[in-house]
C-alpha cells in the first residue's frame, strides 16, 4: 500500500452546536486561527447540507463526521454526497466490514479531495463498554488490540486514515508506519474535564503519539475567550513540532 503524506498536525475545531448561527459565530470568532472544522450529527441534522455550503463560503475545510455504518451501496452513496458538498474528510465505522470500507474508499476515489476516516473504537467507550457491546469478558479486551484489529481492516481495504485515541496511536504508528494517518478526537488541555470521553489526550500527548489531526471541542468553544484558547492550543502543538 502507498504511504500517506505526513504533514504537521492540524487542529480541527468541533462545531457541536444545534444551529447554523451559533456554529458560524464560532468560526468567525476563530477567523485567522483555525481553518478546519468538524460538523457532527447534531449540527448536520438541524442545519442540513447548507451548513457545509456556508462553511465553504468562509474558505475553511470541513470534516463531516457522521460515522456512516450501513450496507455498502448506501455508504458509497453517502460518501459521494459528502464529497459533493465539499467535505475534505468523512467518517465510516471500520466495524462495518470489508465490503463497506471498500465501497466507501472507492466512492471517495471518484470524488476529488475527500478522504475516508475509519473509526476504530470510540474514545467515549471504556474497556467494559466494548466488552459488553461485543459480548466478551472484560478481562479479554484490550483497547489497543481492538484498535489494531480494526486498523488492519481499514488498511487492507485501502483507507488511509483512522480515528483512535492517543492511547492507541503509538501502537498504530509502530505497526503501520506511514500507511495510516491518525486523527485523535476528544483532545483536552491539561486539567480540563474529560466530560463523556473515557480516553482523552492533551495536545502534546496527541502530537507525541503521532496524530496527523487533532479534534478539539469545548476546550476551545466552551472557553471564556475561544480565540485565546485556540492560540494556546496552537502554541502547545507548535512546542512539540517546532
Amino acid at each position: 500500500m502507498a504511504s500517506v503524506t505526513v504533514q504537521k498536525p492540524i487542529a480541527i475545531v468541533a462545531l457541536d452546536y444545534s444551529t447554523t448561527a451559533a456554529a458560524l459565530a464560532m468560526v468567525d470568532r476563530l477567523a485567522g486561527r483555525c481553518r478546519f472544522y468538524k460538523v457532527g450529527s447534531e449540527l448536520f441534522t438541524t442545519a442540513g447540507p447548507e451548513i457545509l455550503t456556508r462553511l465553504r463560503e468562509r474558505e475553511v475545510d470541513v470534516f463531516l463526521d457522521l460515522k456512516f455504518h450501513d450496507i455498502p451501496t448506501t455508504v458509497a452513496g453517502a460518501v459521494k454526497a459528502a464529497a459533493a458538498l465539499g467535505a475534505r474528510l468523512t467518517t465510516v465505522h471500520a466495524s462495518g466490514g470489508s465490503a463497506m470500507l471498500a465501497a466507501a474508499v472507492a466512492a471517495a476515489g471518484d470524488q476529488r479531495g475527500c478522504g475516508i476516516l475509519a473509526v476504530t473504537v470510540l474514545t467515549s467507550l471504556s474497556v467494559a463498554d466494548v466488552a459488553a457491546a461485543w459480548g466478551k469478558a472484560p478481562d479479554s479486551i484490550k483497547s489497543t488490540t481492538e484498535v489494531l484489529r480494526l486498523s488492519e481492516l481499514a488498511a487492507t481495504n485501502h483507507a488511509h486514515w483512522i480515528v483512535c485515541s492517543g492511547h492507541e496511536a503509538a501502537a498504530v504508528r509502530a505497526k503501520f508506519g506511514k500507511e495510516l494517518a491518525v486523527l485523535i478526537p476528544g483532545v483536552r488541555t491539561a486539567g480540563s474535564a474529560a466530560q463523556e470521553q473515557a480516553r482523552v489526550d492533551t495536545p502534546r500527548e496527541a502530537v507525541e503519539a503521532g496524530a496527523n489531526y487533532l479534534v478539539v471541542g469545548r476546550a476551545v468553544t466552551g472557553a471564556a475567550d475561544p480565540a485565546h484558547a485556540m492560540d494556546q492550543m496552537i502554541a502547545e502543538i507548535s512546542s512539540v513540532t517546532g
